[in-house]
């Protein structure tokens, strides 16, 4: 860790709360000076009395402004929003009908939410910002990087002037890609300029973010990060992202190699429209296939990826919560003098915070782009009091309210954060991520959290059991009494051992010595979060925990499976720590190897 590390402090000086108060002001000053005359704004009856209450008043300099939003503006969800959401959705999309929607002028760019549960993804509506997301520069730098990063998008939604003339092209992308392109100035009107380019910094063509199919963009992405003997970093949206190329790449390493050799694109699935740009970017290198000959591929042994690239020093991606359970695997394969870095915590509705310390990926401090406010957890949800930043206690739970350039009014996250303490430099809240505020396993005894489910996982994943790479849950009911469903996907190569072969594998894994009291071990942290799970378990109301282990590349292909279903980009599908759908439970079950 840094020497230079951030420490929280536990309450605010009264020099940092004056400051952190004047921000606060401040920044929900110009907000609703910029969107209170937009579409919404003016007409949406969620906001009535605050229209009513600031009729007469100039928003930029009347202090009672502020006051009359926190009094008088309440919480809103996505039911607010979605009738003037549906409006882009209308063919013809008219400019008159569209215009200043929910902030000033069109959207630049429309995120769908990754819907880890939902069947139909949420639209939200992104507006031009002059700083998207900037930041200081980074402690650690990196010239020659992997974006594993898509830029495809779905039918863009044309924006009609009433002469019939298209105005704007509005993409409709993964969240990852439109704050790429907002960042770095992509629109899609010249993305053909690009599709043949390696940009500066980046390591394979462009036209590699256009690639559909998740196995073939994570190979190909591969093939060129091989190729290069110079590259110092990775980028990803989620940290499980690189362990699922890192698997493909041992699957079709011998492949990788021969067209490094040769200098030609293997014949991946669903390449043909960007081959010829890829190609024209593939020489042959006999030279460097002999050095990764010699080198052998992945998971064979630790430290594999600083044998293949010398030069690498950073991996960045969103790797806590649940995400956190692949870190092992990643640092294996990385090796100890690479750091793994949590770029931030963003959800497709806002960006909520930054990691504090570089190298820490847990803890974070509040994001100053919008504003954001808190709902206390333990209070009751009908009587739940909307907060400020310096009303916050260091140990409790809330859940985060967003008021943001693109023109959302008190929008509820639908996370748990539980704050830790406050940023010395500027008094912001300093927290960590707990769970999702309505990702629960419901069962008759009782709610089980997120943060509950992977207490269990964090119990029974180690050497003397199971090594858990990622993890799914269901409510199992196959008999009486029903109970707690794990799926889970593992870590460890093919083996032969008698511990295996007591579980009738049809293939060995990396099990423990102890992996028949998995289930046991299981339900010791469950009951640990409550002890109506015991109560339960001494009634027959609950059995103990199952645990399933899938085929290897489950979780991988179960984000191919569902982009492709919902017609949805690579990159932003998570695997839902509930897996609610019945089609989806399905999908899942059919891939068991076997039962705890």
């Amino acid at each position: 860790m840094s020497t230079n590390a951030v420490h929280p402090i536990t309450v605010l000086t009264p020099e940092l709360e004056t400051i952190l108060k004047e921000d606060t002001d401040c920044r929900l000053r110009i907000l609703i000076a910029t969107n209170i005359k937009s579409r919404y704004a003016r007409s949406s009856s969620d906001l009535s009395d605050f229209r009513l209450a600031i009729e007469n008043k100039d928003v930029q300099t009347d202090e009672s402004v502020l006051s009359d939003f926190r009094r008088l503006v309440p919480p809103t969800n996505y039911e607010s929003y979605r009738p003037f959401v549906d409006k882009l959705n209308s063919r013809p999309c008219k400019l008159s009908e569209v215009e200043d929607l929910l902030a000033p002028g069109l959207p630049i760019y429309i995120p769908l939410s990754s819907a880890t549960t939902n069947k139909k993804s949420k639209q939200f509506i992104k507006y031009s910002r002059s700083q998207p997301y900037s930041q200081g520069p980074p402690p650690v730098r990196t010239k020659v990087t992997v974006f594993l990063y898509s830029f495809a998008y779905r039918e863009p939604v044309e924006v009609v002037a009433d002469s019939g003339e298209i105005v704007r092209r509005i993409p409709q992308c993964n969240q990852s890609s439109g704050v790429m392109r907002l960042q770095n100035n992509w629109s899609i009107e010249t993305d053909d300029t690009r599709m043949g380019s390696i940009l500066p910094g980046h390591v394979a063509p462009w036209a590699t973010g256009f690639i559909i199919h998740h196995r073939s963009f994570l190979l190909i992405h591969a093939l060129f990060a091989l190729a290069n003997t110079s590259l110092e970093g990775f980028a990803v949206t989620f940290m499980p992202y690189f362990i699922d190329m890192i698997h493909r790449v041992k699957e079709e390493w011998d492949v990788l190699v021969s067209g490094i050799r040769n200098g030609m694109i293997p014949d991946f699935e669903q390449i043909d429209h960007v081959r010829a740009f890829l190609q024209a970017n593939m020489c042959a290198d006999p030279r460097r296939a002999d050095e990764l000959q010699n080198i052998g591929p992945p998971l064979s042994y630790p430290g594999w990826a600083q044998r293949v690239w010398p030069s690498l020093k950073l991996v960045k991606g969103i790797c806590s919560g649940t995400f956190a359970a692949v870190l092992p695997q990643v640092r294996s394969v990385l090796g100890p003098n690479v750091i793994v870095h949590n770029t931030w915590y963003i959800c497709t509705e806002c960006l909520i915070g930054r990691s504090l310390n570089f190298e820490d990926t847990e803890t974070f401090v509040i994001a100053a782009n919008d504003l954001l406010e808190y709902i206390d957890m333990t209070d009751e949800p009908a009587h739940g009091k909307v907060l400020q930043a310096w009303d916050l206690q260091p140990g409790r739970l809330y859940q985060p309210v967003s008021t943001s350039h693109d023109g959302l009014w008190r929008y509820l996250i639908d996370d748990v954060i539980q704050v830790t303490g406050f940023d010395p430099r500027n008094g912001l809240p300093v927290f960590r991520y707990s769970r999702r505020k309505n990702l629960e396993l419901r069962l008759p005894h009782a709610i089980i959290t997120e943060a509950d489910l992977v207490s269990v996982i964090h119990a029974i994943s180690g050497e003397d059991i199971v090594e858990v790479q990622e993890f799914t849950t269901v409510v199992d009911d196959r008999k009486f009494p029903q109970t707690v469903g794990f799926f889970i996907g593992i870590t460890g190569d093919l083996g032969t051992t008698a511990s295996y072969r007591r579980f009738d594998l049809p293939h060995s894994y990396d099990l423990g010595p102890n992996a028949k009291s998995a289930r046991q071990k299981a339900f010791a942290a469950l009951a640990a979060t409550s002890e109506e799970h015991q109560i339960a378990f001494d009634a027959d109301e609950l059995g103990l925990p199952t645990i399933r282990i899938v085929k290897p590349g489950t979780f991988t292909d179960y984000r191919r499976w569902r982009g492709e279903s919902m017609k949805f980009g690579v990159g932003q599908i998570k695997v839902p720590v509930v897996l609610s759908d019945p089609k989806a439970q399905e999908w899942m079950e059919e891939r068991v190897m076997v039962e705890l």
